[in-house]
């Protein structure tokens, strides 16, 4: 077994204390952070995007920054600038927002898209540049974005680069009566985060991320992935399909996965639990989806059903 398996089941049960009846949504979150990516998360205000990203950076022992984009955040304020120091007589670096372990973008979808594509440098590359200086952002380095519901007052659509940068893209939605009797008990108390301890540090979970890239995965799962993808391609509804950029997404989603199950081997299971997440902000639909009323999770649920899963008979495991 894996060094750190029974290390990531406790960072989630950690969050959990925070996070009440979501185990769902955090699992893809956990999953997210293993397979190296960023997250976005998509919902209507106050059902705990930003508590569930707060959650994870202090289970994790992460240096973590929070911005909350409005229509007055500037580039700068993401990537730093450089200002005039009398006394040195020379131009000194100051750090902008991304320069931590985990970035919190609450409501990116609320500031201009100058500002949203600042973002794109430093999510692909792990760097930023500034005045013909490039500089790399600390490692780990995570961005967890939020955004409110397009429609919503003040919001406007993230580009499609932009979009194609998220491994996953996820919604939380309303708890149950039970749960939200717990959360309202919980801030009752003095709030749900005071009660998250870290299991580990920032350094601890680069090795983790490592464990996962070494989680095997058999030809017949590569090809289950690449034939879900071509999928998408080739659908009568579907402009837009996902790119390879997608697709490695979904391969080391499909990694995270196992390892958040116990396994060093993946199987079609942990494919399907990540498809739709990594696939439902790359989609695009054509003219003819919008006039019968088609939805994306309509599609994927179609794919997965055509896509036939490799079996045992396959080889599937090592």
């Amino acid at each position: 077994m894996a060094k750190y398996m029974e290390t990531v089941q406790n960072i989630v049960g950690e969050v959990k204390k925070a996070v009440i009846g979501k185990d769902e949504c955090i699992k893809k979150v956990m999953a997210g952070i293993l397979a190296g990516g960023h997250i976005l998360i998509e919902d209507i205000p106050g059902v705990g995007k930003t508590t569930l990203a707060l959650a994870f950076a202090k289970s994790m022992g992460m240096n973590w920054h929070r911005i909350q984009f409005t229509p007055d955040v500037l580039p700068a304020d993401i990537t730093g600038f450089s200002m005039y120091d009398k006394y040195m007589g020379e131009f000194r670096y100051q750090e902008g927002a991304v320069m931590c372990n985990l970035l919190l973008a609450d409501e990116i979808n609320r500031t201009s898209p100058k500002t949203q594509s600042a973002l794109l440098e430093v999510m692909e590359e792990g760097t930023v540049t500034v005045d013909k200086v490039t500089r790399e952002v600390p490692k780990p380095f995570v961005v967890i974005a939020t955004e409110n519901p397009i429609g919503s007052s003040g919001t406007q659509m993230l580009p499609e680069s932009q979009l194609d940068r998220f491994y996953i893209s996820m919604t939380i939605g309303y708890p149950e009566i039970r749960h939200e009797i717990e959360i309202i008990k919980g801030n009752q108390t003095g709030g749900l985060l005071d009660g998250i301890n870290p299991v580990i540090s920032a350094e601890v979970l680069t090795f983790i991320q490592q464990e996962v890239e070494e989680v095997y995965v058999h030809d017949v799962i590569y090809e289950y992935i690449a034939e879900l993808i071509t999928m998408t391609r080739n659908h009568a509804m579907i402009e837009v399909g996902i790119s390879p950029r997608g697709t490695i997404a979904l391969t080391k989603m499909t990694k995270a996965a196992a390892y958040l199950s116990g396994r060093e081997y993946c199987i079609p299971k942990d494919v399907q639990e990540m498809f739709y997440s990594v696939a439902r902000h790359r989609i695009q639909l054509n003219s003819k989806a919008r006039i019968n009323h088609v939805k994306v999770e309509d599609i994927m649920e179609e794919i997965l059903k055509k896509v036939e899963a490799p079996t045992p008979k396959k080889k599937v495991e090592k």
